[in-house]
């Protein structure tokens, strides 16, 4: 790869989680300390990735990390499917914030962001995320 160019997720995701995964075995530490979720698309589509700090990385069609996440993964595990619209996936990804949010969920707590059929990544408004607040109450 050259500067300027795209990178494919899958390259992305492997590249970090290398990092990871030798500061791991060379150093016995786990300097990273926490999970990521990256997103992206290739030649299919959108996908997510989970890289957690030993190295290892997984992909997934949903996924929940951090604080209450078993219940989110069962959550989405109900709710998910292949044919899933943006709008359904957007309300199903607040409601299982929700199930293991503390206090007030608003769009000024939360942030969503969305991969579009042309692969462009972007992050909805406050304002929108506020219209999809309502939609789901």
């Amino acid at each position: 790869l050259t500067y300027g160019e795209p990178i494919p997720a899958n390259q992305l995701v492997r590249e970090v989680a290398s990092v990871m995964q030798e500061f791991t075995q060379s150093g016995g530490v786990r300097p990273f300390g926490v999970s990521l979720l990256i997103i992206g698309s290739d030649d299919k589509g959108p996908v997510l990735y989970q890289v957690d700090p030993s190295g290892s990385y997984f992909p997934w069609k949903a996924c929940a990390i951090g604080k209450n996440m078993v219940n989110a993964k069962t959550f989405l595990e109900k709710r998910y499917n292949d044919d899933i619209e943006l709008e359904d996936a957007i309300h199903t990804a607040i409601l299982t914030l929700k199930e293991g949010f503390e206090g007030q969920i608003s769009e000024n707590n939360i942030e969503i962001g969305v991969v579009n059929d042309q692969k462009m990544f972007r992050v909805l408004t406050p304002a929108e995320i506020l219209d999809y607040l309502g939609e789901v109450e």
